[in-house]
């Protein structure tokens, strides 16, 4: 655990890419923070993020000793090697990730080292997103299925996973207000003759373009009024922001799940 004395030791899990860059700059910035090292998919000497070479998981065992918090923004797959290889090491540390996209068996590796480590996973680490799904829970609470629910997210062109995993909480967020399962009410896109929309029906779109940062909306749409709720994104800083932030909380948890709810009291 993190000694409440000195800085947060961070291992930082998909180091080289834009949100690790990100997190490196406001850490370099941030008395209460100390880089331990990075992991990327390869090994790259004289990174420009404060440590003196990325490892891979593999041959990044002697950091998981030294560090208190592990911050992953990678990939599905360089998280499952992480946990996979180092799951005795990072038992009673922290983990922290923002990787969306996880297959079933990804999320099963990440519950199962909840058992032994304080984990945090969020789709989204904006404390303005996090608000904006509070909201969606009640506002689909309130007003039921008498309303049509659209949601609509937009990010730049390199995105892989779609929807957003901000979107899917954000739908999650309306099932549980709905008191429904998700997966019993979900439909991605529309196109042909789809015919007339079911009633309760919760409905994703996603936009792909240019260097969008991150902009979400939760559409209520009933016979005599519309209700938009929304986010959008200008800095990625935002989002490295609120990772800290976590990372600071968590440091010294005991073993369990915790969400961004936890974080900011919720």
């Amino acid at each position: 655990m993190a000694d409440q004395e000195g800085p947060v030791r961070v291992v930082l899990s998909g180091a080289t890419g834009r949100m690790g860059q990100t997190l490196a700059a406001l850490m370099a910035e941030d008395g209460r923070m100390q880089l331990v090292g990075g992991i990327g998919r390869m090994p790259e000497r004289g990174c420009d993020i404060g440590c003196a070479i990325v490892e891979t998981p593999e041959t990044a065992g002697a950091w998981m000793d030294e560090a208190d918090v592990v911050i992953d923004f990678s990939a599905p797959e360089l998280l499952r090697r992480l946990l996979q290889m180092h799951g005795d090491a990072l038992a009673g540390k922290a983990i922290i990730v923002g990787t969306t996209g996880l297959t079933p068996d990804e999320a099963e590796l990440l519950r199962a080292q909840a058992r032994r480590s304080a984990v945090l996973q969020a789709a989204n680490f904006s404390v303005g997103v996090n608000l904006l799904v509070a909201l969606a829970e009640q506002a689909a609470s309130v007003l039921g299925d008498d309303y049509d629910i659209e949601i609509v997210e937009a990010h730049h062109r390199r995105k892989a996973d779609a929807p957003s995993g901000t979107a899917l909480a954000l739908g999650e967020a309306v099932a549980r207000g709905r008191a429904v399962k998700l997966a019993d009410v979900r439909v991605d896109g529309r196109s042909g003759r789809p015919g007339e929309r079911p009633r309760g029906e919760v409905a994703f779109h996603a936009v792909r373009g240019g260097d969008i940062v991150g902009e979400h909306e939760v559409m209520l749409i009933g016979e005599r009024e519309r209700i938009t709720l929304g986010h959008v994104a200008q800095d990625r800083a935002l989002f490295a922001e609120g990772a800290l932030r976590a990372a600071r909380w968590i440091a010294d948890k005991e073993p369990g799940t915790y969400t961004m709810k936890d974080v900011l009291g919720l």
